[in-house]
C-alpha cells in the first residue's frame, strides 16, 4: 500500500500548475486571517478580559494582535510571505492554546486556519502575485530580469484539499450518521430557522419547500462521504468544486459563522481546474500590447518603473522597450531627437498616436483597466498640471548610468529565494526521488491514522458507545492515549471532531435570551447584540455567536457558565454604548422556540415572532454586577 501511494505522490508531483494559484490561495487566507485579526481587535475586551475594561488581565494582548495584523498584512501582499506564513501560524497557535480564545469562544474556525497554514508553510508563496517576486526582479535590468519560476508541483495543491476538506467533510458525514434530523435530511434546515444562527438574509422562500430542503441535506450527505475518494479525479473535480463551494457559499450569507465559509471557499481556489484558469487568461490578457512604451535602458529609475509596471499589468496591455535598442523601428518617434527620447518617456498606442511624460502613465493606467481610474483622474485640471511638475522635476533629476555587459549583475549569482517548497519539494525531490515519494506517504498515513485516532474515537465509538464509562485500566489507558494524541493533533495541525450542529447541541434547544438595558432617559433599549426576533446582529458573529449560542445559552444551560457571559456581554456593549458600569441595569429577556427533526412548514418564521418575558435583570453598581435570573 505504502509502494503503491508513493508511486501516487510521485505522479502528481510530475505534473505543474500555475504559480500564481498559490499566489492567490495565499492572498485570500490572509484576508480572512486579517479580518479575523481586526475582529478580536474590536472585541479584544469581551474576549480576553476576565471583566470587560474593569478586569483586564491581558493588556499586552492588542499590541500582540497589532504584530499579527501586521505579519497578516505582509502575507496578503506577498513581503516575506515564508517568513510571514511561519509567523501566523505560530501567532495563531499561542493565540487558540495559551488564552481565552479558544476556551470560551469555540476553536473550530482557529483549528482549520492552522491546518491550511501549516500546509501553506511548504508552498511556494513568493512565486505568485507577491512583492517579494517584484523585490527579486528590482534587481536587475528590465530587459536582463532573469525567468522566474512560473509553475509548482500539482501535489502541494492536492494535499490541503486532500487533507484540510477531505479529511474534514469525511469525520464530519460520521459524525451526521448519528444525528436525526441530518438523517431525515434536515441538517441544513434546521440549523437555518434557528433565530440565533442566521444572518439578515431571509430566504423563508426556500425553506418552505420541503423536498428542496431534503434534498440539499442528503447532498451534503453524499457530498461529504465522497468527496476524500473522488475529488481529485479530472471528470469529478468540477462537480465537488460547484457543490462545494455552493455549500460555503450559502454559509456564508446565510449563517453568522462567515468566517468558516470563508476559510473554507479560500481553499477551493485550489480545486479549479487548471484548463478554467487557462480559458479565463485566454478571456482577460491581450494576445498583443495596447501600448508600446520606451525608457531609457541606462537609467536605473527607469528600469524599475518599467519592472514595476510589467509585475502589476496583469492583463499584459503594456510592452516595454528600451530607446536605444527599439526606437529605431518605430517611425513615429522619427521625428524626435535622441536627447528629447532621452529626457521624458514616450508611448505609441495601436492606433499610432504618440504620448510622453504625464500622458504616458495616464495612458499606462487607462490600458491596465484596474487602474484607469488613476489614468482618469490625472487628466483633470489642476491635478494634470501638478502632476507634469512633480514629473519634470524627477525627470530632471534621475540618473543615467551608462553600462555595458561587465556593469550587469551576473544574474546566475542571483538565486530565486529558497523556502521549504524548493528545499523539499524540488531540491530534496530531484536529488533522492524514491526516499522522497516514500517519505511523503509516510507522513501522509501519520496524518491518516491521527485523523481515524479522532473519527473512530468520537465519531463512532463515542456514539456507538460511551467509552467515558467503561471502568477498565486498559480502556482507561487507550482512552488517555487517544485525547493525548487528538490534543497534539489538534494543537499543531487542527485535526479535531467535526461534530456541528448535531443533534446533541439542536435536541432541546426550546430556549433563547436576550439583553435590553434602560437608558439615561429611563426608556428600554435593545443592546445591539441580540434583536427583537431573536437575532444575533452584526458585528457579534463568529466566534462571539458561539460563545453565546453554543456555550452560553444551551438545551442544558449552566448557571454558572450563563451568568459569566451575561456578565461579560453587559459589561462589553454597556461600554460600548454608554452606559456607566457603575449604575446600570440590563433587562434579561427569554422566549419559546422550537427546534423539531421533522420538517416543519415557517418554522423560521415562527421562531423569530415569538414573544419576549422579562426573566431576570443585571444590575451594575460601582463596578460590580448582580444578577438575578427566574427559572424559565
Amino acid at each position: 500500500m505504502l509502494s503503491s501511494l508513493s508511486l501516487l505522490f510521485a505522479r502528481y508531483h510530475q505534473r505543474s500548475a500555475p504559480a500564481f494559484i498559490v499566489g492567490l490561495l495565499r492572498i485570500l487566507y490572509a484576508l480572512v486571517a486579517l479580518q479575523e485579526i481586526l475582529f478580536l481587535l474590536y472585541f479584544s475586551h469581551l474576549i480576553f478580559d476576565p471583566i470587560p475594561y474593569i478586569d483586564v488581565e491581558f493588556p499586552m494582548i492588542p499590541l500582540f494582535l497589532t504584530l499579527w495584523a501586521l505579519v497578516a498584512t505582509c502575507l496578503l501582499v506577498g513581503y516575506k510571505s515564508h517568513i510571514a506564513i511561519i509567523a501566523n501560524y505560530i501567532f495563531w497557535i499561542v493565540f487558540v492554546n495559551f488564552t481565552p480564545m479558544q476556551r470560551d469562544f469555540d476553536g473550530g474556525f482557529d483549528l482549520f486556519m492552522i491546518g491550511v497554514g501549516l500546509f501553506m508553510m511548504f508552498m511556494p508563496l513568493s512565486r505568485g502575485l507577491s512583492l517579494d517576486n517584484l523585490l527579486y526582479k528590482l534587481q536587475f535590468k528590465y530587459r536582463d530580469r532573469p525567468s522566474l519560476p512560473k509553475e509548482v508541483s500539482v501535489l502541494v495543491l492536492m494535499m490541503p484539499v486532500l487533507i484540510c476538506l477531505g479529511f474534514l467533510y469525511f469525520d464530519s458525514a460520521i459524525h451526521k450518521l448519528f444525528a436525526e434530523h441530518w438523517r431525515n435530511g434536515l441538517g441544513g434546515w434546521l440549523p437555518s430557522s434557528m433565530p440565533y444562527y442566521i444572518s439578515a438574509l431571509d430566504l423563508s422562500w426556500l425553506l418552505n419547500i420541503e423536498w428542496v430542503q431534503k434534498s440539499i441535506g442528503y447532498i451534503i450527505f453524499v457530498f461529504q462521504f465522497s468527496f476524500i475518494f473522488l475529488f481529485y479525479r479530472r471528470n469529478f473535480r468540477p462537480l465537488f468544486l460547484l457543490v462545494g463551494a455552493g455549500l460555503h457559499t450559502g454559509i456564508t450569507i446565510t449563517f453568522n459563522i462567515y468566517p468558516f465559509g470563508l476559510g473554507m471557499l479560500s481553499i477551493y481556489v485550489l480545486m479549479v481546474p487548471f484548463s478554467w484558469w487557462q480559458g479565463l487568461r485566454d478571456r482577460l490578457v491581450y494576445d498583443s500590447p495596447l501600448l508600446t512604451v520606451f525608457y531609457d535602458g541606462d537609467c536605473p529609475l527607469c528600469n524599475r518603473t518599467a519592472i514595476v509596471i510589467h509585475h502589476f499589468d496583469v492583463f499584459r496591455s503594456v510592452v516595454f522597450k528600451d530607446l536605444q535598442t527599439y526606437a529605431a523601428e518605430e517611425p513615429k518617434l522619427s521625428a524626435y531627437d535622441q536627447q528629447a527620447l532621452l529626457s521624458d518617456l514616450y508611448a505609441v498606442d495601436t492606433q499610432g498616436a504618440v504620448y510622453q511624460g504625464v500622458d504616458t502613465y495616464s495612458q499606462i493606467f487607462v490600458k491596465m483597466r484596474y487602474l484607469a481610474i488613476v489614468g482618469w483622474v490625472l487628466r483633470f485640471p489642476g491635478i494634470y498640471q501638478m502632476a507634469k511638475r512633480v514629473y519634470r522635476r524627477i525627470a530632471e533629476g534621475r540618473e543615467r548610468v551608462v553600462c555595458n555587459d561587465a556593469c550587469l549583475p551576473e544574474v546566475v549569482k542571483k538565486s530565486y529565494p529558497l523556502d521549504l517548497y524548493s528545499k523539499v519539494f524540488e531540491q530534496y525531490a530531484e536529488k533522492k526521488p524514491k526516499q522522497f515519494r516514500f517519505k511523503l506517504a509516510k507522513i501522509f498515513m501519520l496524518l491518516v491514522v491521527l485523523q481515524l485516532n479522532s473519527s473512530i474515537h468520537y465519531g463512532l465509538m463515542y456514539r456507538l458507545y460511551d467509552l467515558s464509562e467503561v471502568e477498565s485500566p486498559i480502556a482507561n489507558q487507550l482512552r488517555s492515549l487517544s485525547n493525548s494524541v487528538l490534543m497534539l493533533s489538534t494543537t499543531f495541525i487542527g485535526i479535531t471532531p467535526h461534530a456541528l450542529y448535531l443533534h446533541d447541541h439542536f435536541e432541546g434547544y426550546e430556549d433563547i435570551l436576550a439583553i435590553t438595558y434602560i437608558d439615561k432617559a429611563g426608556n428600554e433599549q435593545w443592546l445591539p447584540f441580540v434583536n427583537e426576533q431573536g437575532r444575533m446582529l452584526a458585528p457579534n458573529w463568529g466566534r462571539v455567536h458561539s460563545m453565546w449560542a453554543n456555550i452560553a445559552v444551551t438545551p442544558n444551560i449552566n448557571s454558572d457558565r450563563l451568568n459569566k457571559f451575561i456578565m461579560k456581554v453587559t459589561a462589553f456593549w454597556g461600554k460600548k454604548v454608554g452606559l456607566d458600569l457603575n449604575d446600570a441595569t440590563f433587562i434579561i429577556k427569554h422566549k419559546k422556540i422550537v427546534s423539531p427533526v421533522e420538517w416543519k412548514k415557517s418554522l423560521r418564521q415562527d421562531n423569530l415572532s415569538g414573544k419576549w418575558q422579562n426573566i431576570g435583570a443585571a444590575i451594575w453598581q460601582e463596578g460590580r454586577v448582580e444578577i438575578n435570573l427566574k427559572s424559565f
